[in-house]
């Protein structure tokens, strides 16, 4: 059973098994190859436990036919296809477990391969990108940032004041003379006018006042009013 299988030692290898060109193994193939092989041996272990339990169901119909010797028959064909299922149950295990190996070593490669090839890239841009052409690129960044610091700092310098202060202290001061002159005159004026003249001594002319027409309030409506009696009784109540 176990031959059929794994296949015998004596038997010729499978052309192609998990071997790639140059006879080098693929690890996909042989991924491939395992997961099949779990596939076999989990389908043949649930075949087992399948006659594990007719066996014991024809052990239970022999028992109640009274029939001792078979039932015990039936029972020996069951613990050997109990044992059959478990040693397939350990050898699942230990593929499952070289697909894990397998797998884990698989992405360890890939991880490798792809570091490498970072590596081979970061290379490449280094041999483009020398040191000495990096420093002549940043002195050049730093000629201009020099360059462009120093066009800000002459736009930036106050133009030049050929006015001088003293002269606006001057031209202020004659300035707030004249407004004091001007008031200084203005209060002789009020001095010198004639007074108003009276009819008898010390009171003035009256003045007629001039009537001022002042606007009519417009009629209010009979609703206005009713609305004004209500507001007026609120405000006793």
């Amino acid at each position: 059973m176990f031959k059929r299988i794994f296949g015998s030692s004596d038997s010729p290898a499978p052309s192609g098994g998990g071997m790639g060109r140059g006879g080098k193994t693929d690890p996909l193939e042989t991924l491939a190859k395992l997961k099949e092989t779990t596939t076999t041996l989990q389908k043949r272990e649930e075949l087992l436990w399948k006659r594990v339990g007719e066996e014991v169901e024809k052990a239970k119909d022999f028992t109640r036919q009274k029939n001792k010797r078979a039932a015990l028959q039936c029972l020996k064909r069951k613990k050997m296809l109990e044992t059959q299922a478990d040693q397939l149950s350990n050898n699942i295990m230990r593929v499952q477990e070289q697909i894990d190996l397998l797998e884990s070593s698989s992405m360890a490669v890939t991880t490798v391969q792809a570091l490498k090839e970072g590596a081979d890239a970061m290379k490449a841009q280094m041999r483009e990108n020398k040191i000495e052409d990096v420093d002549k690129v940043m002195d050049e960044i730093n000629e201009h940032t020099d360059n462009m610091r120093a066009i800000q700092d002459a736009l930036g310098t106050p133009l030049s004041n050929s006015v001088d202060e003293d002269d606006l202290l001057a031209e202020l001061a004659e300035l707030e003379e004249m407004q004091e002159e001007e008031e200084a005159r203005e209060f002789d004026a009020q001095l010198l006018a004639p007074a108003v003249p009276t009819t008898k001594a010390g009171a003035r002319l009256a003045v007629k006042p001039v009537p001022v027409s002042l606007p009519m309030a417009p009629a209010r409506s009979a609703e206005e009013d009713e609305l004004a009696a209500l507001e007026a009784e609120m405000a006793l109540a």
